[in-house]
């Protein structure tokens, strides 16, 4: 009797996976209708690297990701002042001033770097274009869209448009997250078994999440509705 082998008909998939929150609830949602080929992190010399190495490694091991490359970028670290690289201090932001646009606008413009999605897609699309792989996902999502132009669904159509033409195959980006708000993703972290105690979405290089900048107030905020308390507790600093 002949056995019958099973073919991966998926289509192929690069993950961007800095092993915060929405990189990480982006692989998970999507881990069953792609094949991962590979996850690519970046390291700009942005100070919360190793948190953020240590985290994606984790990641891309638990979700069984072949292949994992780290690609450093030190060009751009050299081009930017951002708080995120540079002397300067991160600014705090606290949980009760999340939604006021004005001081996020005003923190987004100290944490900035310089076309930082624009660049880690296309070094992306690269590898797909050489290994014809036909997505590329991201943890692009509807809250940080806000005050983050390369985070939202434009962002998303324009990069598609520009892909069309520079690269030789047909890549397109996936941003599973794209009309979603931290709440949503969380939610939908936890019904999925998402190892949340692995990732890391802290901007600075403090032990365990500072618990202070915009993007720990904002995953702390999240975890807290969820009623995810042990996960505060084992994330943030106290």
């Amino acid at each position: 009797m002949k056995v019958k082998m099973m073919i991966n008909k998926n289509p192929k998939a690069i993950i961007l996976l800095s092993g915060g929150l929405d990189s990480v609830v982006s692989l998970a949602l999507s881990c069953d209708k792609f094949d991962f080929c590979y996850a690519l992190t970046f390291d700009y010399g942005q100070k919360s690297f190793k948190k953020e190495k240590d985290a994606a490694e984790k990641i891309a091991k638990y979700y069984n990701i072949p292949r994992h490359e780290f690609i450093k970028l030190d060009w751009l670290k050299n081009i930017t002042n951002t708080s995120l690289v540079s002397e300067q201090k991160v600014p705090d932001i606290e949980q009760k001033n999340l939604d006021n646009l004005s001081l996020t606008k005003e923190s987004m413009k100290n944490v900035w770097v310089p076309n930082r999605n624009g660049v880690f897609i296309n070094i992306a699309a690269a590898y797909a274009d050489s290994f014809k792989i036909d997505y590329i996902v991201i943890g692009a999502n509807k809250e940080e869209a806000a005050t983050f132009s390369d985070n939202s669904e434009q962002f998303i159509i324009d990069t598609n448009e520009a892909l069309e033409s520079s690269v030789n195959y047909d890549v397109k980006v996936l941003a599973p997250l794209i009309n979603m708000d931290k709440n949503e993703i969380v939610k939908k972290a936890i019904e999925l078994g998402v190892p949340l105690q692995y990732i890391n979405s802290c901007y600075n290089a403090t032990q365990k999440h500072c618990g202070r900048c915009e993007s720990c107030s904002r995953l702390k905020r999240a975890l807290n509705n969820a009623g995810a308390e042990d996960l505060v507790h084992e994330l943030f600093e106290d």
